[in-house]
């Protein structure tokens, strides 16, 4: 793997020592062939910080585990990918089905609670919260949490503002019912409405440390997520949205991920849609 054109000294030793580390601290697997992916991902961090290998960076990462710079390299290893209604037969099915069922099981409390688990740039949990409004009519309590691993993306999301293009191919309606004009905030840019944002709540989390919610949960999106995960560690993490959920509640994975060999604990409801068990 060393090659002298680099700008940094990288070798296989490197790779696996940082694989090692992103398994230990965020629950990622990186496989064999995203070698050039990390290379490029870090290069800009030993640069900022004026070292001259990524084994001084892997010395500075373990000098300390609680730094700033370690929130830095996690940030930079996380995917951050995702639309608004992506994967949109999901939201289809949480306005048509999912929430007026749960209009009917929580009656007596008027309360509904929704976490995104992955959040990434927002557009997920700005698409729930779309849902929820045209859907649940006024004096329900409706909260929404959105979480991320990645504290830069979460610095995004907060202030809901977005280039232009991430709203291309979306219906009129929507963009005219949903994003404040372009004149508010510049014209390559979109803004959501407030009453968007005043439904969700951004906090930073790692899925495989403790959680400072009790729940219970109503829904829990996770999509796109658990494919990062060896099969222990998302078998462990299942178990756990499964203890947070109440009974017959929904858990959302992404298009290619699956509840198989991992957990008995969940019906299918929809396509990649689930309940758990009463």
């Amino acid at each position: 793997m060393p090659d002298q054109k680099r700008e940094f000294p990288y070798t296989r030793k490197d790779f696996d020592h940082l694989c090692q580390l992103v398994m230990e601290h965020a629950g990622i697997v990186l496989q064999k062939g995203k070698e050039d992916m990390l290379y490029g991902r870090l290069t800009r961090r030993i640069r900022l910080l004026k070292l001259g290998s990524f084994r001084a960076y892997i010395d500075h990462l373990e000098a300390d585990p609680e730094g700033e710079e370690f929130g830095e390299f996690i940030n930079a290893i996380t995917t951050n990918l995702t639309s608004f209604f992506r994967e949109k037969h999901h939201f289809d099915y949480m306005k048509s089905t999912m929430l007026p069922l749960l209009m009917q099981q929580n009656k007596q409390s008027r309360r509904i609670r929704i976490w995104s688990a992955g959040c990434s740039t927002g557009e997920e949990p700005y698409t729930i919260a779309m849902m929820v409004a045209e859907t649940v009519p006024p004096g329900w309590d409706v909260k929404i949490l959105a979480t991320d691993l990645d504290t830069n993306v979460l610095a995004h999301c907060e202030k809901g503002i977005y280039d232009i293009s991430r709203i291309e191919g979306l219906p009129d309606s929507v963009v005219k019912k949903w994003f404040l004009p372009n004149r508010k905030v510049g014209a390559t840019k979109v803004k959501v409405k407030p009453e968007l944002q005043e439904l969700i709540f951004f906090r930073q989390l790692n899925l495989l440390k403790e959680w400072p919610m009790s729940g219970p949960m109503d829904v829990i999106f996770c999509r796109n997520v658990i494919i990062y995960f060896d099969n222990p560690t998302k078998q462990q993490l299942i178990d756990r949205y499964a203890e947070l959920l109440g009974p017959e509640r929904y858990l959302f994975l992404g298009h290619s991920e699956s509840m198989n060999n991992l957990s008995d604990r969940f019906n299918l409801v929809g396509k990649s849609v689930y309940s758990k068990d009463s």
